[in-house]
């Protein structure tokens, strides 16, 4: 990692409508120092925006690090530190969703500072859908050039799992539903 770029989460939450209200306790599970990358797709420009604020308020707050997906535009009006999948470019650190090799090389040549590698397991946000399995996605992660975050079926345990299988292939992972099932289990 270059000297002038932040350190970058380990933890991240990667929002979405399916979270409902437990969004909100999704953020609390995340440990400080951690990252969100705000998505919310489906909403209508006014409510991701109104979402947005509060989402961005309490990561300020809790210490996390905010992204914002999708629009470069809204990532800068909410002040994100970078902008995820933008649809334009912009001023902010670009981070890039990767599922194969084609897209890590793009990530390299676009000159993203992280990439979200998916699914490296199977996940409940896309069931059916083929994984890449640890092999082919530490093999993608490593092609990016940039620090590498494991998503799909990731929580704590599964990456401490991936990542003595493959050391130092994946900066962290990312999630959805692993930031709830904790509070389930419990």
């Amino acid at each position: 990692m270059a000297p002038n770029q932040p350190q970058w989460p380990r933890e991240w939450l990667m929002t979405d409508e399916r979270l409902g209200d437990r969004l909100w306790e999704a953020i609390e599970a995340l440990p400080q120092g951690g990252g969100i990358v705000f998505r919310h797709y489906g909403l209508a420009a006014e409510a991701r925006l109104n979402l947005g604020l509060k989402v961005a308020k309490l990561a300020r707050v809790r210490n996390l690090l905010f992204a914002v997906a999708g629009s470069t535009k809204l990532a800068e009006e909410l002040d994100a530190a970078l902008a995820h999948n933008p649809d334009v470019p912009g001023k902010l650190p670009l981070s890039v969703a990767v599922h194969d090799e084609r897209q890590a090389l793009l990530a390299r040549t676009a000159g993203a500072v992280l990439t979200f590698v998916a699914p490296v397991l199977p996940t409940r946000s896309h069931p059916g859908a083929p994984a890449l399995g640890p092999e082919r996605a530490a093999a993608i992660a490593s092609q990016a050039g940039c620090p590498a975050i494991a998503l799909g079926g990731m929580d704590s345990e599964r990456f401490a799992q991936l990542d003595a299988t493959h050391p130092g292939a994946f900066h962290g992972y990312a999630g959805i539903d692993c930031w709830l099932e904790k509070r389930i289990r419990t």
